[in-house]
């Protein structure tokens, strides 16, 4: 269950940190020009200089009016999901070596221990139910991803005595650990089901609870281009997160559950509460094999998940919770809304009603559900989970008389629990195993990347970037530029623009960046007309500002808001945009050493609108950035060829100076 801890670290302004020493200090001329962009109320009117978003933010959902605009928005968001999971292009799956055994019995099911390779020596745990007296040929099947307390949570007598007085749970013995009896229920319906363990639970331990969930400062230690822990730069500059590696061990779940012999693989449902639900919501918009989908406790236009499981750079930039679980569309969807923050979920505006139209839009708006249950608190207790026995009931055509009830059993004893015994030794963990599992995968990442055909390669790489910088070049976009203030109009994003040297129209257009006025006059040569530009807070000193969260972690700041490298790159495609359609040339972009990056994705990005890029000699790498603080800290650059790859896309347009 989420706490009231990981959820209200959050203040609603940002912080700018002590300034590091990174590269030299802007001149006098910069400082002065950052005065006049003040006066002209540039810093006001852009939305860019507003706070931060962070996880307790507002995210609406706003359903497309069109089957091809939505199959078109859920593209994007797939692809960014991907990416953001460290996903893209999807690796190939590793053998699993499956383990199954110690059998024990309960009324009407049978449970037996789990454990599996996600990647080679990382292996996932849990319980696998199955019908006590199955029917004839293959069965249903159902996974189950537990969220926060794993599914060893109990909540003793006293708890769940409480829960029974208020009609949250109905038995003394099994209510006590809600997740196991929803798994017990659903065997007694005829479903296979799989209870895996989160990372950090149970005896899923190779990474520690500590590291998985509670993480909060930053490991010098674990920085380094050659060895490097989860949270570092590097990892981030990998796309590797706790969450993305969470995500693998969902879908592999989804593998090794339906390659059992007696499960039907074309009727398999998803089900988990708060960060189980997190999981299902994921597995729904990822994996086309769920046919039924239940996410509780977690889809919400409000708070997104406060634990660093649910988090990762780039995941939920210019969306959230209600919009990514609406990619189940229209297959069936079903949660509740409680006393948390789904307590709005019903009100116009907040969630459902959006979900719902989309579902009416698509012409199956009886495949989405959301009772109304904010008498309980957060929960996945006795009374949802039979809302959710009903919803498997009709859609996986289970063929029960409704209504379904829980039966009571026998809890299962700890013995009966534990996956590691003496037999099945618990595997190696700990700081070893970290470093061996991020740079296993970035030998993966790397390997697959590297191999692909050139034209495919091309392609992905396209995508790649477009998402960790969050824009294509729109050459058809709108703009303003009126006292040296370019407008994007659609955005309301305004970038500093001055002519230096104004001739007559039709000369070719040399954008400088980095530069002053006065630098510009000396180096400027020929009849050409020389344009300056000034980039979000290009002017400004030491560290990026982070959201208020005091745990140091990349993902709540770049999870929702794109890098200040990256907002750079969105005003010099702004302007390449603009520059092409006022002069009908492309531009020559012309960087110093502290812009050559920035120029260099955004001609790239911009492909034949920019004509040519002279840039100062520099040997930066993103890989050699050891903060996520730095201001040319870009999530995935790394992952997606670093420099080099920009320098190769480039080509012949590149020139250095």
């Amino acid at each position: 269950m989420q706490t009231r801890e990981e959820t209200d670290m959050n203040l609603p302004f940002t912080f700018l940190a002590p300034r590091p020493s990174l590269g030299t200090r802007p001149s006098l001329g910069t400082l002065a020009l950052a005065l006049l962009l003040c006066s002209l109320g540039l810093a006001a009117k852009d939305p860019r200089h507003g706070p931060l978003k962070d996880l307790n933010g507002f995210f609406p959902f706003n359903p497309p009016a069109t089957a091809e605009e939505w199959e078109e928005r859920s593209e994007e968001l797939k692809l960014r999901l991907l990416v953001a999971n460290g996903l893209y292009p999807m690796p190939e799956k590793t053998p699993l070596n499956p383990v199954i055994h110690g059998k024990v019995e309960r009324p009407g099911f049978t449970v037996e221990k789990v454990y599996f390779e996600s990647v080679p020596g990382l292996y996932v745990t849990g319980l696998l139910f199955r019908p006590e007296n199955p029917k004839k040929g293959k069965l249903p099947a159902v996974l189950c991803p537990h969220g926060h307390g794993g599914r060893l949570h109990d909540l003793g007598k006293a708890g769940v005595r409480r829960q029974i007085v208020i009609g949250a749970e109905r038995f003394e013995e099994s209510g006590r650990m809600p997740k196991i009896a929803r798994c017990g229920t659903l065997a007694r319906l005829g479903c296979v089901t799989f209870l895996y363990d989160m990372m950090g639970y149970a005896d899923n331990r190779q990474i520690s609870y500590q590291l998985a969930h509670r993480f909060s400062k930053q490991r010098p230690g674990f920085e380094g281009s050659d060895s490097w822990g989860l949270y570092s730069a590097q990892a981030e500059l990998r796309l590797q997160s706790i969450f993305g590696i969470q995500t693998w061990n969902s879908l592999r779940a989804l593998d090794f559950l339906a390659s059992l012999p007696d499960v039907d693989a074309g009727r398999i449902g998803v089900t988990g509460g708060s960060g189980g639900g997190t999981q299902t919501i994921l597995l729904g918009a990822l994996d086309p094999r769920p046919i039924a989908s239940f996410p509780n406790g977690m889809v919400s236009s409000s708070m997104q998940g406060g634990c660093t499981c649910e988090n990762a750079s780039l995941l939920r930039i210019g969306t959230g919770n209600v919009e990514l679980a609406a990619l189940f569309a229209p297959k069936p969807i079903g949660m509740t809304a409680a006393d948390d923050w789904t307590r709005e979920m019903l009100v116009p505006g907040k969630g459902f009603p959006e979900i719902k139209k989309l579902y009416q839009m698509l012409g199956k708006p009886e495949n989405a559900l959301c009772p109304d249950l904010t008498h309980f608190k957060h929960n996945f207790n006795y009374v949802s989970r039979a809302v959710m026995y009903s919803w498997f009931n009709r859609h996986m055509k289970l063929g029960h008389e409704e209504p379904i009830v829980e039966e009571d059993f026998k809890l299962l004893s700890p013995e009966e629990h534990a996956v590691w015994n003496e037999t099945h030794p618990e595997p190696e963990g700990g700081e070893k195993l970290e470093r061996k599992l991020t740079k296993w995968l970035a030998d993966r990442d790397d390997s697959l990347l590297v191999n692909l055909p050139p034209g495919e390669k091309k392609i992905v790489f396209r995508k790649a970037w477009e998402t960790i910088i969050g824009r294509k070049y729109d050459e058809k976009a709108d703009f303003s530029h009126k006292k040296n203030r370019l407008v994007h109009l659609p955005s309301g994003e305004e970038t500093f623009l001055e002519a230096v040297e104004p001739t007559e129209e039709g000369d070719q257009p040399i954008l400088w960046l980095g530069y002053e006025s006065s630098e510009i006059k000396r180096l400027s040569k020929g009849k050409n007309l020389h344009y300056r530009a000034i980039t979000f807070r290009e002017e400004k000193e030491g560290f990026t500002s982070t959201v208020a969260n005091k745990r140091e972690f990349a993902g709540y700041t770049h999870g929702f808001n794109h890098s200040r490298f990256a907002r750079q790159v969105h005003d010099l495609l702004s302007v390449v945009s603009y520059l092409k359609k006022k002069h009908g040339k492309a531009p020559v972009l012309r960087a110093s050493a502290a812009m050559r990056e920035q120029a260099m994705t955004a001609a790239y990005l911009s492909g034949g609108a920019v004509s040519g890029l002279k840039v100062a000699k520099s040997d930066f790498r993103f890989a050699s950035l050891t903060d996520y603080r730095d201001p040319k800290f870009l999530p995935g650059a790394v992952k997606y060829g670093d420099v080099a790859w920009l320098k190769q896309a480039l080509g012949k347009k590149l020139a250095v100076e």
